[in-house]
């Protein structure tokens, strides 16, 4: 039934649950699994007088998502299932967290995207919204939001 499954990690507990998940799922169903963390580019601070090294920032960013991703691969290793991994950026200005995982899972192809659910509600999910709300309102694939 699902033949590509890609997980998504923010390193998270919840990310972290539901890439067991996602590890159990690719092992009983024979299943590809990738791993991708996005590392969200469009909230840099740009302006000039703020005399931050931006480009310092971007690396420090890359190297936390990298960072991320070997520690799920390994999970996913110890789980007994081979894992590919994929760091991806959202663009600039601004590209939603939500909208690259959906163009990810597109481009792959994946068949099931698995994603941990934090739960917030009320003020909090207003404000600062949520990542798998926004990929389950977008995908065109089968979205399984872990709790």
């Amino acid at each position: 039934m699902y033949a590509r499954i890609l997980a998504g990690v923010d390193g998270s507990a919840q990310a972290a649950h539901a890439l067991r998940h996602a590890a159990s799922l690719a092992k009983a169903l024979g299943a590809e699994l990738r791993i991708v963390h996005v590392v969200d580019m469009g909230v840099l601070p740009l302006a000039p007088e703020l005399a931050l090294d931006v480009e310092r920032i971007v690396k420090a960013r890359r190297a936390e998502g990298e960072k991320l991703l070997a520690e799920a691969v390994e999970q996913a290793r110890t789980a007994g299932v081979t894992a590919l991994a994929r760091l991806v950026e959202t663009g600039m200005p601004a590209q939603p967290v939500a909208a690259a995982l959906v163009a990810e899972a597109a481009a792959w192809p994946a068949d099931l995207m698995v994603l941990g659910a934090r739960g917030r509600g009320g003020l909090e999910r207003l404000l600062l919204g949520s990542v798998a709300d926004g990929v389950a309102r977008r995908s065109s694939v089968p979205v399984l939001l872990v709790h």
